[in-house]
This record gives C-alpha cells, sequence and structure tokens, in this order.
C-alpha cells in the first residue's frame, strides 16, 4: 500500500521513483507532452460548401430568400422566422445601416452651416456630433458581419432539412427541433444569453474604443472630428508631447506592472499563511478565526477606503497619534512622497485582497487528499518537503486561473488607487500622478480631460499587456498541460 501511496504522490511531486521504491532527491525534469484533445468531434455534414453544392433548388434559392428550403419541408413556422429576419435585416440597412456606413468616412458633417430659410431668417444647421456617427457606424460594420453569420445558419438549416427529409421521409416538426435545442444541444441554449451578453456589453465596446484611437476626438473637437490615423499612437510613443509622451507611459506603466505584481502575490502568500495556521490540528476556533478575517469582506470597499485615505491625510488620525506619543515631529508623507505613497497603497491593500485568498486556499487545503501526505509522511518527509512537494503544488495547480484573473483585476484595480490616493502626489505638468495605474490614467484623461483619443490608445496598450501576459502565464501553468493530474 506504500508503494501505492507513493506513486499516487509522484503526480504531484514529480518525483522519480527508483527500482527500491524510493523516490530520488532531485525531481525528475519530464518533458511536457503536446495536449491532445480527449473527444474527436467529426465535422457538421450540414456545411455551407455542402449546401451550396449538393442542395437542391430550394436551398439554393433560400440563398437569397431566407426559409424557402424550410417552407418547402413543411417547416412553416421556422421557415416564417428566417424570413422575419432577413426583412428586418433588409429594413436596417435601408433605414439605417447604409447611411450609417456612408457617413463612416467624413465622421459626419461639419458643424456651422447655415441657411435662409422661406420666413427670411438664418438658421443654423444641426448636425450629428461624430462620437454617435461612430458608434452607429461600428455597430452597423459589426452587423454586417452578425447578418454573414446568420445567413450562413439559415443556409444550413434548409439543407439539413433537406437531408433529414430525405433519409426520414419527412423533416423534423417544429417541437421536435425546440427539444432537440434544449436537450440535444442544451449548451447552446444555455450559452447563448451570456454570450450575447459578452458581444453587446464587451466586444462591441472594445471595437468602438479601438476605432476612437484613430480619430482626433479631443477636447478641442469635442463635437466634431476627423481620422488622424496613427497620429495618437505618435503622441504617446513619442517625446513630443507635453502631458503625454512616451516617458510618462513608460513610468505609470512600470509602476501598473509592480503594483499589480505585489497586489497579486503578497494577498496570495499571506493569504496561504493564515489558512494554512488556522488549519493546523492545533488551532482552536476555526470558526471564529475564519469569521473574524471575513468581517473585511462584509464591508464595502469604498467604505474602507475612503476611511483610509482620511485617517492617513497630513492631518489625519493616524498622524495626530502618532505626534500625541511623541513618535513623530512631523506628519507623515503618506500620500505627498512617491515612494510613501506606492507602499502605503500595497500595504492598504492587503487588507482588502487578504481574505479573498484566505478563503479560497482554506476550501483547496481541506480537499487536498490525506494519503498524499500519509505517503510522503512514509517516504520519509519533513513538513517543509510536505508543503513544497504536495501542499504548494496542489494549490498553484487549482489557483492559477485564479492568480492570473487576481493579477489582471489589480492592473485594472481602479477602487483602490482612485479612492484611496487618487494617484497622488502628482508631478507639476503631468497627466499621471505616481500612483495612478494605466486605468487611473486613463480616467482622468478622457472623463476629466476629454481626450478620448489618447485614452484610447492607452486602453488598447492595457489590452494587449493583459492578454499577452494572461495567454502565457496560463498557457505554461500546469493547470493548461496537465488538467487531468488532479482529477
Amino acid at each position: 500500500m506504500g508503494r501505492a501511496l507513493i506513486e499516487r504522490a509522484d503526480i504531484v511531486t514529480g518525483a522519480k521513483v527508483t527500482p527500491a521504491g524510493t523516490r530520488s532527491a532531485r525531481p525528475a525534469k519530464k518533458k511536457v507532452a503536446k495536449k491532445v484533445a480527449k473527444d474527436y468531434i467529426p465535422p457538421s455534414p450540414y456545411s455551407l460548401r455542402a449546401a451550396l453544392g449538393k442542395g437542391d433548388w430550394s436551398t439554393r434559392l433560400s440563398v437569397l430568400i431566407w426559409g424557402m428550403g424550410n417552407f418547402t419541408r413543411k417547416q412553416i413556422v421556422k421557415g416564417v422566422l428566417w424570413l422575419a429576419m432577413e426583412i428586418l435585416a433588409i429594413w436596417y440597412f435601408v433605414s439605417a445601416g447604409i447611411p450609417a456606413i456612408a457617413a463612416l468616412p467624413q465622421l459626419g458633417e461639419k458643424a456651422g452651416s447655415k441657411y435662409k430659410d422661406a420666413d427670411g431668417f438664418w438658421h443654423y444647421k444641426t448636425v450629428t456630433p461624430s462620437v454617435v456617427v461612430l458608434l452607429y457606424g461600428v455597430i452597423a460594420v459589426v452587423f454586417i458581419f452578425v447578418f454573414l453569420w446568420v445567413w450562413n445558419l439559415e443556409i444550413r438549416s434548409s439543407y439539413k432539412a433537406q437531408c433529414l427529409a430525405q433519409k426520414n421521409g419527412h423533416a423534423p416538426t417544429f417541437r421536435q427541433d425546440l427539444h432537440d435545442l434544449v436537450d440535444g444541444h442544451g449548451e447552446i441554449s444555455l450559452m447563448f444569453l451570456p454570450t450575447l451578453g459578452i458581444f453587446v456589453f464587451t466586444v462591441l465596446p472594445l471595437v468602438f474604443m479601438i476605432s476612437m484611437a484613430f480619430t482626433s476626438y479631443d477636447s478641442n473637437h469635442p463635437t466634431k472630428f476627423d481620422w488622424v490615423g496613427l497620429a495618437n499612437f505618435k503622441t504617446v510613443f513619442g517625446n513630443s508631447g507635453n502631458v503625454v509622451n512616451i516617458h510618462v507611459f513608460i513610468s505609470v506603466l512600470i509602476w501598473t506592472l509592480v503594483w499589480a505584481f505585489f497586489a497579486t502575490f503578497l494577498n496570495f502568500f499571506l493569504g496561504m499563511f493564515l489558512s494554512m495556521v488556522i488549519e493546523r490540528k492545533t488551532t482552536h476556533g476555526k470558526a471564529f478565526w475564519r469569521g473574524l478575517f471575513s468581517m473585511s469582506i462584509a464591508v464595502p470597499q469604498f467604505v474602507s477606503l475612503l476611511v483610509m485615505n482620511q485617517m492617513l491625510q497630513q492631518n489625519g488620525a493616524i498622524n495626530r497619534l502618532l505626534e500625541s506619543w511623541g513618535w513623530i515631529s512631523a506628519p507623515l508623507p503618506f500620500f505627498t512622497n512617491a515612494t510613501w505613497a506606492r507602499v502605503t497603497v500595497i500595504i492598504i491593500n492587503l487588507w482588502v485582497g487578504i481574505p479573498f485568498t484566505m478563503m479560497q486556499i482554506t476550501g483547496i487545503l481541506e480537499n487536498i487528499p490525506a494519503e498524499l501526505y500519509e505517503a510522503a509522511r512514509i517516504d520519509g518527509a519533513n513538513w517543509w518537503q510536505q508543503f513544497t512537494n504536495v501542499t504548494m503544488p496542489y494549490i498553484m495547480f487549482v489557483l492559477t486561473p485564479y492568480l492570473i484573473t487576481t493579477f489582471t483585476g489589480n492592473v485594472n484595480n481602479f477602487n483602490v488607487i482612485y479612492l484611496l490616493s487618487g494617484g497622488d502626489p502628482q508631478p507639476v505638468g503631468s497627466s499621471a500622478g505616481s500612483t495612478d495605474l494605466l486605468i487611473t490614467w486613463l480616467y482622468k484623461l478622457t472623463v476629466d480631460q476629454d481626450n478620448y483619443n489618447v485614452g484610447a490608445v492607452i486602453g488598447i496598450c492595457t489590452f494587449l499587456v493583459l492578454a499577452v501576459v494572461s495567454l502565457i502565464t496560463y498557457h505554461s501553468s500546469g493547470s493548461y498541460q496537465n488538467e487531468e493530474a488532479f482529477r
């Protein structure tokens, strides 16, 4: 039994097992094999190419008249739905889509033109703001791709009805299609609304933001702006800008990554330490300690941060208390010195973040198989070897996706920085403070200074940094390469 437990522990520790049944001191250097798909899903026989190549006259006619292939197979309800969608799409393109796309190159008409009406008075022509023109144009362009995707589904639906009618003598009824959609393809039905939400509230705004980075939308052009190509990127990554330039961008980017690193891993390791202390067999009142540390989660984050902001001011409670005790002769520069401010926000963030990590790791520690520790003890491992070869690999395997999302969240941690320090201290003449992250700097450039074009460039850079770091980290983790190890 000891050998079996050791072999199971080797899944976690990665140590070599010698012929004598003991493990070598050094872990094995295993070459990770490429991940192979567990289940092979054959391509659908009802493809667009097959429909256009093997479809009958009604299936091919459905390219122009949606639902024709369904009508000929007595699928009246489905045919009416397809035809109604085509009519609505054509109505949208004629009434709004085509004019919106046509207005995109110039981003609307010039403002300020006037004309003399029949009443003899001069009237100024009201024009649509360029930001509205850009938004409607982006929606119209995206709608074209959605239209082509739905058109593909409609043709495949007609061809599927043709094939099933030839095979079974009749096409499925509308009730049978609904049953198949709920039961046979229930995952599609359940994922439709979340996917639609991601598309509408994430993808579409992202495309709109990217397009705004190529315009002159700033405080000097609030209503009518034009396309400027890569001029905004040259401003951010050049030396000519007084408020925004490459030096300010690199400074904010470096601090953002430093903040995200410490805010993520200090919370992780300290939360893990507290979890392991509470989970010790000699610790009494485990429920009390968990509840005590969870109280900071129950208090809204903005309340805690605003209170701490007031307490750490020059005339705040902390400085006054330390002065009354005679420990300091002058107020501590919590938010007036760059180094002090950065250390302060990192330390205060521990109060907010450690309880979340502690709850996560507590659940993992309670679910680590006891036989892994038993195998390690049989093998003569001490407490440190058990931690490094059993506990830590198990925690890292489960929490790697969580750490990636936490790192991403800390890069975009607007609340802690804005509510606690406000980005202060801010050098004279700079658009970014010493504790500003990319997200808070973007907020100041857009909401406070109306420089939406430069803010869009910074938003794109933030997205690229997070995407590259997240993909590389997750692709290199055991959660991706060896996801079956702990099942």
